[in-house]
C-alpha cells in the first residue's frame, strides 16, 4: 500500500458504499413509495412513473450501482496497490 494506510482504504470504501446505498434508498423508497403519487403524473411506456420505479426502476438502479461500485473499487484498489493483477 506504499505510503497509504489500510484505514484510508477502508474509509474510502465504506464512504462509497454508504453513498451508493443512500442513492438506492432514495430511488427505491423515495421514488417508489414516498414520491409515487407526484411521479404517477408522468408516464413511461404506458406505465405511471411511480409504479415503474416501485416495480422495475429501483432494480435497474441497483444493478447500475453495482457496476459503478465495481469500477470505483478497481480504481481504488489500483490507487492503493492492492489490485489482483
Amino acid at each position: 500500500m506504499s505510503n497509504k494506510s489500510p484505514q484510508q482504504y477502508w474509509k474510502r470504501n465504506i464512504r462509497l458504499v454508504l453513498i451508493l446505498m443512500a442513492i438506492w434508498a432514495l430511488v427505491s423508497f423515495g421514488f417508489g413509495i414516498v414520491l409515487a403519487e407526484p411521479l404517477n403524473a408522468i408516464k413511461i411506456g404506458g406505465f405511471k412513473l411511480g409504479f415503474w420505479f416501485a416495480q422495475q426502476g429501483s432494480i435497474y438502479v441497483f444493478v447500475a450501482l453495482i457496476f459503478y461500485y465495481v469500477a470505483q473499487m478497481n480504481k481504488l484498489d489500483k490507487e492503493f496497490n492492492v489490485d489482483e493483477q
